[in-house]
């Protein structure tokens, strides 16, 4: 059973708006990363669905797995930071951490 892609590009919008909304509001540095990961994974949903449409083009599914490599290594390294940024200030809110000196 074949959807038309305009399901999947409203699904990828829906997805893209609600990781916007956690990024905006949401002051936990974890929910930040986390509406970050959910607005990646709506564009590899309309690049997925692109693909679909047009499958003589650009190879969709090579650029979405190349934002999937990229979202694994930016979560890895936003994580580290997050962890290292918890033990020195003891806070995980990004507008309580306002100095950079030791």
């Amino acid at each position: 059973m074949m959807f038309p892609i305009e399901h999947f590009l409203y699904l990828g919008a829906l997805l893209f708006s609600i990781g916007l909304v956690v990024v905006i509001t949401k002051k936990n540095m974890i929910m930040v990363l986390l509406g970050i990961e959910l607005m990646l994974n709506a564009s590899n949903l309309n690049l997925v669905a692109f693909n679909q449409l047009y499958p003589e083009g650009i190879n969709g599914q090579m650029f979405a797995l190349f934002v999937i490599i990229v979202a694994v290594c930016e979560a890895a390294v936003g994580l580290a930071i997050v962890i290292q940024v918890y033990h020195y200030y003891h806070t995980s809110v990004p507008g309580e951490v306002n100095d950079l000196s030791d």
